[in-house]
């Protein structure tokens, strides 16, 4: 395989066999579900290494997944029947597998209902802001959920460690984001925070599957790399972020984060138990039948607008 070359620069005293069966089924596992079932079980079983009683495992995954998938949709439904206001904040290290449980929340859900902000940095204008003014735009209204890819706890990490605010801006920050948190809170919203919680070498053998997969190699950014040799850094700055800002109105819950796939059903888990939704009674849909009319026409779409196919 094309990850040997670069796994023996970058470990040379590790069992090759063992690193390569584990980049692989740390790529397996980043598919989407729908590709991961179109996959034939023999590819799979080639591509991992795995033992029979791994396909069972999978199995078992795949059936608590989808379970919990459906109660997030009755979730959704309560979320929009009531209009409950959500705010759920995912937070972690680079590769930590933020982005893996909240495409698995929001992927059966209606992006009208729940939807993801991703906020990139801010612009020169935005750097002039109140800090908390450019997230209060993405708040949710009523019958909405917002899952936040980092949020405002960007200040407390990667603004601190990186050098991009200065130690009063960190230090007022502090100060201001628990009542900023209690003022959501009292308005209406239920606002969960989650931090996601990774091993030293659990992100090292992340960062060397991105940087050995053409598909992820674009989640690689320089700040990434920056990051990884800054690791004692974080962890002072997130020990910090957990001990200021864990209030009894918006608690942090860390997820153990190193197995992606438990750590995907915990999350889901967790936060169904910390919303009282009830499943909202559907009306019973009945598909009317097609009106037909003797002078309709279906005109012929000309063949040089159509896609052509290839497959």
């Amino acid at each position: 395989m094309t990850l040997t070359r670069g796994l023996q620069d970058s470990f040379q005293n590790h069992d090759q066999d063992e690193l390569m069966q584990r980049i692989a089924r740390d790529l397996v596992d980043s598919y989407d579900e729908e590709i991961e079932l179109e996959l034939e079980d023999r590819n799979l079983d080639e591509i991992e290494g795995r033992q029979p009683e791994g396909k069972a495992a999978r199995q078992a995954y795949f059936q608590t997944l989808f379970r919990l998938q459906g109660e997030l949709v009755k979730l959704q439904d309560w979320v929009q029947h009531t209009g409950q206001k959500v705010v759920i904040l995912f937070e972690g290290r680079d590769a930590a597998g933020k982005g893996g449980v909240i495409k698995r929340i929001t992927q059966r859900l209606n992006p009208r209902v729940a939807r993801v902000a991703a906020l990139p940095a801010p612009n020169d204008r935005e750097r002039t802001q109140w800090y908390f003014q450019r997230y209060v735009s993405h708040l949710p209204a009523a019958g909405e959920m917002v899952l936040f890819d980092r949020s405002w706890y960007n200040r407390a990490g990667v603004e601190k460690v990186m050098g991009f605010c200065s130690d009063e801006d960190v230090e007022e920050f502090f100060r201001t984001v628990p009542e900023f948190e209690k003022m959501l809170v009292r308005s209406g919203i239920r606002l969960i925070k989650y931090w996601f919680s990774i091993t030293d070498d659990e992100q090292h053998l992340r960062f060397l599957g991105r940087i050995h997969d053409p598909l992820k190699q674009w989640k690689l950014s320089p700040m990434d790399l920056e990051s990884r040799r800054r690791w004692e850094d974080y962890t002072r700055a997130k020990e910090a972020m957990l001990e200021r800002t864990h209030i009894p109105e918006a608690p942090w819950w860390v997820v153990q984060a190193v197995d992606k796939k438990k750590a995907r059903l915990n999350c889901i888990a967790h936060l169904l138990s910390q919303l009282p939704y009830e499943e909202v009674p559907r009306d019973t849909v009945v598909l009317p039948a097609r009106e037909r009319h003797a002078d309709y026409l279906r005109h012929p779409v000309p063949a040089e607008m159509m896609v052509p196919e290839i497959y």
